[in-house]
């Protein structure tokens, strides 16, 4: 009796004797080590962004002093307050604002249509279309933006925020169409399908089921044309002289501006991009398919 009391439990103790734990620690890890990357990039961006918030909200005095704390010790709005002051700031940011959402709708509404045509439809060419698309943007800047100068003066466009947008949409394009074909992609072929069964229209298919599925696609291809916009600043310095966005404005005053204004005009630089980015970070979706909240 007491034999075969104590042979049960053996027997029920081998297999978790057996089991191989070196696959477990290996899963925590490289989880451990995916943990610690992720922190490492975020801080190695929230770096900058904290130090210019910090120079942007404290006195002259705070600037000019050394050692420099890395806490807030005298926050002022001095700085900002005198930089938003400057001739043609406000006009310039309105500027940016005006460009960067007109480049979002045009790249929006030429972009999606390309990037289903491509999921979609199979074509002689296709590939050496996508090919061409990325080399689009192996051009500098400044080369697109001479030739580019010159047209635009011969149209009457020369100095206008139209004449910046379309050059944003230019640079955006290939992005946006290329992202959102992938999304289109991974979109099951089957409920269109199913949609156009059931009594849909090939437009309402799209606007129906279509849309909503590739929506996550499509955000993050608006915030990349936004952002974009937002920051360029050869092309916008090169076709404008009066009409500035914020970015060119900045550049151009930064030879004779002190150290505050810098520090000010890259803080205004970097809160409506980051606004917007919470704004449209509840549609992007994250590696795993479900949506951020």
């Amino acid at each position: 009796m007491t034999a075969a009391g104590t042979a049960a439990p053996d027997r029920a103790a081998a297999p978790d004797a057996g089991v191989d734990r070196a696959p477990l620690a290996r899963r925590r890890r490289n989880r451990m080590l995916v943990q610690v990357a992720c922190l490492a990039i975020t801080a190695f961006m929230a770096a900058p962004m904290y130090l210019i918030t910090l120079a942007a909200f404290s006195t002259r005095e705070s600037l000019n002093a050394f050692p420099k704390s890395f806490a807030p010790a005298d926050v002022s709005t001095e700085t900002l307050r005198s930089f938003l002051g400057a001739t043609g700031v406000v006009p310039s940011f309105l500027n940016s604002l005006v460009v960067g959402l007109l480049t979002l709708v045009l790249s929006v509404a030429i972009g999606t249509p390309a990037g289903y045509a491509l999921a979609r439809h199979v074509f002689a060419g296709r590939d050496a279309y996508q090919l061409f698309l990325l080399f689009t943007r192996a051009l500098p800047i400044v080369v697109l933006s001479v030739p580019l100068a010159r047209f635009f003066i011969t149209a009457g466009l020369s100095d206008t925020v139209l004449a910046v947008a379309l050059l944003h949409t230019a640079l955006a394009l290939p992005t946006t169409v290329l992202i959102t074909a992938s999304i289109f992609t991974a979109v099951p072929r089957d409920l269109e399908e199913a949609a156009l069964v059931f009594g849909c229209t090939r437009a309402s298919a799209f606007r129906q089921v279509v849309a909503p599925l590739a929506l996550p696609g499509i955000a993050a291809a608006s915030l990349f044309t936004f952002v974009l916009s937002w920051n360029e600043v050869l092309g916008a310095a090169v076709l404008t002289l009066t009409n500035r966005t914020l970015p060119a404005q900045v550049l151009g005053s930064l030879q004779w501006s002190p150290l505050p204004y810098r520090f000010a005009g890259g803080f205004a630089l970097l809160v409506p991009a980051l606004i917007f980015i919470f704004v449209m970070r509840r549609y992007l979706l994250n590696m795993w398919g479900t949506t951020l909240r």
